[in-house]
Parts: structure tokens; sequence; C-alpha cells
């Protein structure tokens, strides 16, 4: 039997498992370039569970077997992409790259020329990923902190192909 990736819109009955999703996604990549704190990994938890609730409404999912294995958000009202989270057992099989193209499409039919988003500089694997996808470097520049535990993250940018011309019912 061959089960073939589903990329849907998020609902409100997905919170959880996205944020379960996306906080062992950040366990797994993230926090090892941390000397983070059983208070930091608890604020984390809370902070990626709310921005699954809080935004829903511009989140896909990638589903295997009816089961949401990943999830990439949209920014409002501007061609960004803040998140991108990919279980890690799911990871570098494909799903990242399949919802990276989605949210593009999504973005190209809205007219974006470019999209944005970002990631820790010392995240090597994900500034490949992104670079695989066609991504470029623009900037680097620190979160704000000025104690050792600042991180610095890598701005990226994509050229797009927006939609040009009229869609009929036809």
């Amino acid at each position: 039997m061959v089960v073939t990736l589903q990329i849907r819109k998020a609902e409100k009955t997905d919170i959880e498992r996205l944020a379960d999703i996306a906080f062992r996604a950040w366990e797994h990549s993230i926090l090892p370039l941390l000397g983070a704190t059983p208070e930091m990994v608890r604020r984390e938890k809370q902070r990626l569970h709310n921005i699954a609730a809080e935004t829903s409404e511009r989140i896909i999912v990638a589903e295997l077997d009816g089961r949401a294995i990943g999830w990439c958000s949209r920014a409002r009202n501007r061609a960004y992409v803040p998140f991108l989270f990919v279980a890690p057992e799911y990871q570098g099989h494909g799903v990242g790259t399949a919802l990276l193209r989605r949210i593009e499409s999504m973005l190209e039919l809205g007219g974006a020329t470019r999209v944005h988003l970002e990631t820790p500089a010392d995240n090597v694997r994900a500034v490949r990923f992104y670079e695989k996808q066609g991504y470029h470097i623009l900037a680097m520049r620190t979160d704000g902190r000025t104690n050792e535990d600042a991180l610095t993250s890598i701005h990226l940018e994509k050229t797009l192909h927006p939609f040009k011309g009229h869609v009929t019912d036809d």
C-alpha cells in the first residue's frame, strides 16, 4: 500500500498536535544550540503552543496516514514564513520541502514576488535546507539580547514567480 503525503489547512482540533510537533522539532534542532534552563524550555513549549493556537488560520499541515507530521505558517499581509516544523522522525524525507512549496504557491497566487524567512545561524542543517530550496542569505542579526544567550539569525529570501493572468471556471 502506497501512502502519500497530504497537505491541508489546519483546524482548531490540530492545535495540541501542532504544538507538540513544534516543540519536538525545537528540542531536536534548536535546544542543543542553547544553554537552556528548565524554565526556558517550559516557556518555549508554552510559546509554541500559543503560536499554534493564535495563528492556526494561516497554518498548513502535512499529514501522513491521517496523522499530522509537520506544519508551516505564513505571516498575515506579508510574504514571510515565520514557522516551519517537521516532527524529528520525518525530517529529511521531503515533508518540509512539500510544505514550503505549498506556502510559496499560495504566496505566488496572492501576487508575491519574493518570500522571506529566518532561522538561527547555528542551525546549519536548516540553513542548508533553505539554500537547497532556492533561498539566498540576505543578512545576519542578533536577537537583541546582549548576553551570551543571544542568538544570531540568518535572514533568507527567495524570488517567486507570481501568477499573472485571469483564472476562469471554464
